[in-house]
């Protein structure tokens, strides 16, 4: 029984964790893109340990053209982590060589580190960092956290129903 369990555990994980490459081909959002596969299929791939504005947040059309001009077209390596509430693919995506690219987001002031999700504390230091210089949506000093702006969003629609 233990042996079937080991062997399910490292199949999982191989097909989970396994690095993957394609071609980035659409940007629907600051951490949300989609990807051509080398088998001609595409996926959608909610980016890992950042979360950007809403488009129609304050500075979502930035987060979108940032992560667009950091990878759009261009071929990157990315693991899958899991799935979200969507059942889109969370990734962490790598580009021009070794640039972590929620990393990047957040470090531009562009995105938020996605505490309630990731792990990465390092990502903290650079949300700080970004936020010191006011850079990108930290200088609006009343930036509003995308779950924030969902969660309002939320609640407009039920006092209106």
């Amino acid at each position: 029984m233990k042996k079937i369990l080991y062997i399910t555990l490292f199949f999982i994980s191989n097909v989970v964790f396994s690095q993957l490459k394609g071609k980035i081909i659409k940007i629907k959002d600051g951490d949300t893109v989609v990807i051509l596969l080398s088998d001609k299929t595409q996926e959608t791939l909610r980016l890992a340990d950042v979360d950007c504005p809403e488009n129609k947040q304050a500075f979502g059309k930035n987060a979108k053209q940032f992560t667009s001009s950091q990878v759009f077209g261009k071929n990157v390596t990315f693991y899958r982590t899991g799935k979200d509430r969507y059942r889109r693919t969370i990734a962490k995506i790598f580009y021009d060589k070794d640039k972590y690219l929620s990393k990047e987001i957040i470090k531009a002031g562009f995105g938020w580190w996605y505490f309630k999700a990731s792990k990465n504390t390092e990502l903290q230091k650079f949300q700080d960092e970004a936020k010191a210089k006011n850079l990108g949506l930290w200088a609006d000093q009343n930036a509003m956290s995308p779950w924030d702006y969902r969660a309002s969003k939320k609640k407009k629609k039920k006092e209106v129903s």
